[in-house]
């Protein structure tokens, strides 16, 4: 178990209230799977390189628009994203007994690099590969498609045994560390996170651009065994998503307690500096998120967390 009681109550409760919205408004669902879809694309993409801004990024795939000055590569990545996405949702929407499989994963990757790395869209690799600024070397090219089965049964095994975000959050690591491919790798394990994810009644999660250099130092550490702070990580992305759900689907509250505020404001109101609550927040013990570059909270939030520490205390 990597994650805190905290932050697995918090990710139980949030779910639990998206549920028992269901089935949740058409319109509603349109909208928030048009910005999801918009969102992680532009992120999954902008953490490996692409260009594209987040609106220009709409414009490619809503308006089939090319951008002056940009790669062709770019713009593919951005529809072929785009397609795999949809090819995530309707595995998630139609068949909900339907397992992760090597011809999955290897139709997540077509999907992914199609009309860019055509001879390999699909393929595992067949030499060795490097990764750009890492200690992890992966393993060699032989070793993949063994590995590969043994993480589907390593999945089966464990599945029941953890949380299903620090399943996703493993299953992600472990996808990465054999690095099956000679590119997309990334990418495709984004999408498999999420597709596991989805058929456990989450919303799709995204990793920001923003948060490039602590996700790839998280991942580092889970390479070296260390893996509570990447979980973490993995976990406050997805409260993230169920915070953005929760509120696309209800009524907004005009009361000071629900308004989001910024950690500096916050430590006005409690006796603690913003730079420790920035701290708590990252640990997953006081309910936060980001938005852009910036964690923010809520007064509830604070009153909340010096209650169960007191609490604690006594």
């Amino acid at each position: 178990m990597y994650l805190n009681a905290q932050l697995i109550s918090r990710l139980k409760n949030k779910l639990e209230q998206l549920n028992q919205s269901r089935p949740l408004p058409a319109t509603a669902v349109k909208k928030l799977r048009e910005h999801f879809e918009i969102e992680m694309t532009y992120n999954s993409n902008g953490i490996e390189g692409n260009s594209l801004t987040l609106k220009e990024t709409f414009l490619v795939i809503k308006e089939g628009i090319t951008i002056k000055g940009k790669p062709l590569k770019d713009h593919l990545e951005a529809t072929n994203h785009k397609e795999a996405l949809e090819y995530l949702y309707d595995i998630a929407d139609h068949e909900k007994k339907s397992t992760i499989s090597e011809h999955l994963i290897k139709n997540l990757h077509q999907l992914v690099t199609q009309n860019i790395e055509k001879e390999w869209a699909g393929k595992y690799r067949t030499a060795p590969v490097i990764i750009g600024g890492a200690k992890h070397r992966p393993p060699d090219s032989l070793e993949v498609p063994h590995l590969m089965m043994a993480l589907i049964k390593w999945l089966q095994k464990n599945q029941k045994k953890l949380h299903p975000v620090e399943i996703a959050a493993l299953l992600h690591h472990k996808f990465v560390h054999i690095h099956p491919f000679f590119d997309g790798n990334g990418r495709t394990a984004r999408l498999l996170m999420n597709l596991y994810l989805l058929m456990n009644g989450y919303p799709l999660v995204i990793i920001l651009k923003n948060d490039r250099k602590k996700y790839y130092r998280v991942l580092q550490e889970a390479d070296d065994g260390k893996f509570e702070e990447y979980v973490r990580f993995i976990a406050e992305s997805v409260d993230r998503s169920l915070t953005i759900y929760l509120e696309a689907i209800s009524p907004t509250k005009k009361n000071n307690q629900e308004k989001y505020i910024k950690l500096a404001e916050a430590s006005k109101i409690c006796r603690y500096s913003a730079k420790y609550l920035n701290l708590l927040a990252r640990k997953g013990k006081l309910e936060a998120h980001k938005i852009g570059r910036d964690w923010v909270t809520t007064k509830k939030a604070i009153k909340k967390y010096l209650e169960n520490r007191e609490r604690n205390r006594n």
